[in-house]
This record gives C-alpha cells, sequence and structure tokens, in this order.
C-alpha cells in the first residue's frame, strides 16, 4: 500500500473526500444532491477517497485540471450506502451507492494548481 496507509483502520475514518469541478459543485448546491460523474453513474457508485488517498487520486484522475474543489464528507451521514471496497493497489476506498445529499458536507475547499500544474490541496482531517 502506499505511504500513509499503514495500519489504516477504515472504521476509525470520520470524514472522506470528493474532489470535484466546481461546476458540479455548483449543481450540487442548487439541487442538493449529486448523482455522480459520468464515471460514478457507469461504475453505479460514487468514489470517494481516504485521507492518505486524495493526492494521488488527483495526480491520477485530476491532473493538471483547474476549477476543482475538495469536499469533506461527514461519513456518519452516509449510512449503509458507503462501502468500503478494494481498489487501487488493492487498497479500501470509500464507495457510496447513493446519491450524495449536500447535508453530509460539511465542508468545501478550492484546489488550485502550482506553477508546475500540481494539485495545492488543503489540510485534510
Amino acid at each position: 500500500m502506499p505511504s500513509g496507509s499503514e495500519g489504516f483502520r477504515p472504521e476509525l475514518v470520520t470524514t472522506i473526500y470528493r474532489l470535484m469541478r466546481a461546476s458540479d459543485y455548483r449543481a450540487l448546491c442548487s439541487v442538493g444532491r449529486f448523482s455522480g460523474s459520468e464515471h460514478d453513474v457507469r461504475d453505479g457508485f460514487i468514489h470517494f477517497s481516504a485521507a492518505h488517498q486524495v493526492a494521488e487520486t488527483a495526480a491520477r484522475h485530476y491532473a493538471a485540471q483547474s476549477e476543482l474543489v475538495l469536499l469533506f464528507v461527514d461519513v456518519g451521514r452516509l449510512g449503509g450506502a458507503l462501502r468500503w471496497e478494494p481498489s487501487r493497489n488493492d487498497e479500501p476506498f470509500p464507495h457510496l451507492y447513493a446519491e450524495l445529499s449536500l447535508d453530509a458536507v460539511r465542508r468545501v475547499e478550492s484546489v488550485a494548481l502550482d506553477a508546475e500544474g500540481r494539485h495545492m490541496l488543503p489540510p485534510l482531517e
């Protein structure tokens, strides 16, 4: 597993993270729920990351994309629709088998790019 995941225990996680385009976040705010991106809909669940997974997810799936936001999502508000399933490197990732409700989002931060086009992520919980 990648650095930062040693001893990782999903059952202790209280916050998960979702990168998305700022326009998708505005739509979430407008309707109060997010059904997922095209990629999520194709896979049948909404993809999230734990704190130690966000940087790699940003680099792998959002390389050099600007106008992104990072959602801090309260695990306790997602109920049984949240499952931790093996994904990249057979590591458990959080997958939501329901729409994401705006009331589960605790915080939102803009994600800027540095001069080399890498994401500058805010401190994670």
